[in-house]
């Protein structure tokens, strides 16, 4: 298995919004949308950055609650498997591939499906992976069960998530 982070060429990879304090987020977001406006940026609503970090905060809980072993505040995002329509999300789209074997598994939760609709109170379709965060094994069961999104299309899920809760294998690819 291989996790892919998507970004713009023209900024360094895993920059991370939550790793700034909110009122800087929310202005370099605006700052991307004003600059590229053909971006997927410019959909996010006016509240993205605080459904965010409210999003991160219910998940690093889930994430312990499981046994997962949190070595930063906010995660780093990538995804199971190559996807072509988060690759068009951006300008100058490129991306960088991890195979799952040099991650701690014990710092990595996945959800099925972006984390913002899994956790978000506006979605309620009572599909079972809704409001649930999982471990590698977890994934792995619903991999079994549902596929990969981006390879089956199954249903509006369009790539699995994975959220990096540490620095260490990041910073080799930096």
């Amino acid at each position: 298995m291989y996790l892919y982070h998507y970004y713009d060429s023209s900024r360094a990879p895993f920059l991370n919004l939550s790793d700034l304090p909110r009122e800087k987020a929310e202005n370099i977001l605006d700052e991307i949308k004003r600059v590229n406006p053909a971006s997927q940026a410019t959909g996010r609503h006016p509240e993205y950055v605080a459904d965010r970090l409210y999003y991160e905060e219910v998940m690093r809980e889930k994430f312990v609650a499981i046994g997962g072993i949190i070595k930063r505040s906010a995660p780093h995002y990538m995804v199971v498997g190559e996807c072509k329509w988060l690759a068009g999300w951006f300008e100058n789209s490129a991306f960088i591939k991890i195979p799952i074997s040099e991650f701690d598994l014990r710092t990595v939760s996945f959800t099925y499906g972006d984390s913002h609709p899994t956790f978000s109170p506006r979605v309620n379709d009572g599909l079972e992976y809704r409001k649930r965060l999982y471990d590698y094994e977890g994934i792995l069961d619903l991999i079994e069960r549902y596929g990969i999104p981006q390879e089956n299309e199954y249903g509006n899920v369009k790539y699995i998530e994975a959220q990096i809760w540490s620095d260490e294998t990041i910073e080799k690819y930096r």
